[in-house]
């Protein structure tokens, strides 16, 4: 945790993944950091009880937090946020788009009577349109957002394995509101963001969007094979380990040729001589590699792909991603005991010590915050 936040409170009507991503990160970086939670709790604490007894999203994104509950059926409740909020400087939310607003929580009514309020409404589809009440889960919006249709191989679409349309959401809200508080050292006055996950992923979505706007050709689904370059994919080895490697341009793939296929003939057939026909004789090319590929060991492949300066690496298994050498963990506190968790990924000036505050149990600081919001 680092301190360059300290002084900033954030008041976090938030659940699931989204916001509270956005929220984790300035917790992270010193803000106090307030969760308004229903009296039974952030639904994320029961999505599984694999780490300890504890939800893993809930341990991922509620670290250094302040756990409150409120019911927001009640006046008396709905004042208390009200007093919450005129010492805030940050509200995030992402419950269903115009709930709050019924209660006297919306954008203009908040602007209005907090100015200094930099606001952020998280929701699934935006404030309107025909989608605007879907209940917007991620999987939903990777399938509405057409990127299943891109994931997956010859089989069928596939969700993307994590949650990456709540995550895209939350980190676009985390900048988006770093930029504000920014701007209010200027201007003295905050704003209202929307974020959806929706818009979100779309954007991510461009590269594929812009094929099929303007070739008419939406990118295949090839596995874990680049869908508009070649070759780029996964290939075996004779000891059965998947390498990953990369030809990104001519020059590469003349190197490629020579160095690793030593078929320099195949530089200049016109079947793979430019990446578009190489793209459309992929199954071809595969061949052809997965030929050299069964003759060599995975150790002897990296050696000559290394020789040949291209990019590669290994398709590794779950456990062999968590003992990665480059992968950092660092112990954060829960209420079950010390676990081993990776840390954000921007390293300022030096790496670590890395500090995570612990992650509050459901309500633990109702009663504090009840007495200190109340005078």
């Amino acid at each position: 945790m680092n301190k360059d936040l300290t002084g900033i409170t954030v008041v976090a009507v938030e659940q699931a993944v989204a916001a509270p991503y956005a929220s984790s990160r300035l917790a992270d970086a010193g803000a106090r950091v307030i969760k308004v939670e229903r009296p039974e709790g952030d639904f994320a604490r029961e999505y599984d009880r694999s780490v300890k007894g504890q939800s893993a999203y809930f341990l991922w994104l509620n670290r250094g937090k302040e756990s409150v509950c409120i019911d927001l059926k009640q006046e008396s409740d709905r004042e208390l946020l009200h007093m919450l909020l005129s010492r805030a400087d940050v509200f995030i939310h992402n419950l269903k788009p115009n709930l709050l607003a019924g209660m006297g929580f919306g954008g203009a009514a908040l602007r209005a009577g907090y100015p200094r309020l930099i606001g952020c409404e998280i929701t699934g589809f935006g404030l309107s349109g025909p989608f605007a009440d879907l209940k917007a889960y991620d999987l939903i919006v990777q399938g509405e957002s057409g990127l299943c249709e891109i994931t997956g191989n010859e089989a069928g679409p596939s969700r993307v394995g994590v949650s990456v349309c709540d995550i895209s959401a939350g980190m676009n809200a985390h900048a988006a509101i770093l930029q504000a508080l920014f701007a209010r050292e200027r201007s003295g006055e905050g704003c209202w963001i929307q974020i959806s996950l929706f818009d979100s992923i779309a954007d991510w979505m461009n590269v594929p969007l812009l094929h099929f706007r303007y070739s008419g050709t939406a990118p295949k689904r090839v596995g874990v094979n680049h869908a508009t370059i070649a070759p780029y994919g996964a290939y075996q080895s004779r000891d059965g380990i998947k390498i990953i490697f990369s030809v990104q341009n001519e020059r590469e793939w003349h190197l490629f040729c020579k160095m690793f296929l030593q078929r320099a003939d195949l530089i200049d057939d016109p079947r793979f001589s430019h990446n578009d026909a190489r793209v459309g004789r992929r199954a071809e090319l595969d061949e052809l590699i997965e030929f050299v590929f069964s003759s060599m060991t995975a150790e002897d492949a990296m050696a000559r792909l290394k020789a040949a300066k291209l990019a590669y690496g290994r398709l590794n298994t779950l456990e062999r991603a968590s003992t990665h050498p480059h992968l950092r963990s660092v112990l954060q506190e829960t209420v079950a005991g010390d676990i081993s968790i990776v840390p954000p990924a921007p390293i300022v000036n030096e790496p670590g010590p890395y500090f995570f505050r612990r992650v509050p149990a459901l309500g633990e600081h109702s009663a504090a915050i009840r007495d200190e919001f109340s005078r």
